[in-house]
């Protein structure tokens, strides 16, 4: 897999084509909010290896109930938080999970989404990426932050969001402009994780090689 081809690959290209399209003084807010994050505790103490998954039952985008535990008696689970369809990084990161899904599959496992997003908003992202695996909605991030994974965006950075089109309270449907760190996680029916990726900085997946990798160890 080369550097163009990986999913950090086209994540990075996406982030190095927004930033150097802003003005200087969008820029600089930026990188200035991405240095404040980089030297932040966020997620220092997140759900990780070794640890046991709190459980959930969040409404997937439908309003059907879909619990943790119960996915985890038909076997392995692969757990990804993403902030939001709204995402430009999510939204990589979503489609590269949809492609791997069959694998995953293959493999006895369960892939299911977790973002902030209302059950409409998760309903027209799952519609708009065609996402044929379970996205549901943690609203006010209570799992997130069971989780460890509560990130608030930044007050400077907020009047931006809106001015890019990311109406982050409009999807969530409060004002509290809380969102997940994302993360995966793979854990078996035991619930202990195997294999994690949590990141600050927002710009950073696991990769859908590393998480097949993983799997298939796991199974």
């Amino acid at each position: 897999m080369t550097q163009a081809t990986s999913l950090s690959g086209r994540i990075n290209q996406s982030v190095q084509d927004f930033i150097t399209s802003l003005p200087d003084d969008e820029q600089a807010t930026v990188q200035q909010s991405f240095e404040k994050l980089h030297a932040s505790s966020v997620a220092a103490d997140a759900v990780n290896t070794g640890d046991t998954l709190p459980d959930f039952s969040l409404p997937n985008a439908t309003g059907r109930m879909i619990n943790l535990y119960a996915a985890l008696e038909q076997g392995p689970v692969v757990l990804s938080f993403y902030r939001g369809g709204w995402c430009p990084f999510c939204s990589l990161e979503l489609q590269a999970l949809q492609q791997i899904l069959p694998d995953i599959r293959s493999l006895g496992a369960t892939l299911i989404g977790v973002s902030p997003e209302t059950p409409d908003n998760s309903l027209t992202t799952a519609e708009k990426y065609g996402l044929d695996f379970e996205v549901v909605s943690d609203v006010g991030n209570r799992t997130a932050r069971d989780y460890g994974l509560i990130f608030t965006v930044y007050e400077e950075m907020r009047p931006l969001y809106l001015k890019w089109g990311l109406d982050v309270p409009a999807c969530n449907g409060d004002d509290s402009w809380e969102l997940p760190v994302p993360a995966t996680y793979l854990t078996g029916t035991d619930r202990v994780v195997r294999a994690a990726h949590v990141d600050r900085d927002y710009t950073k997946r696991m990769e859908p090689g590393h998480i097949l990798e993983a799997l298939k160890e796991l199974v």
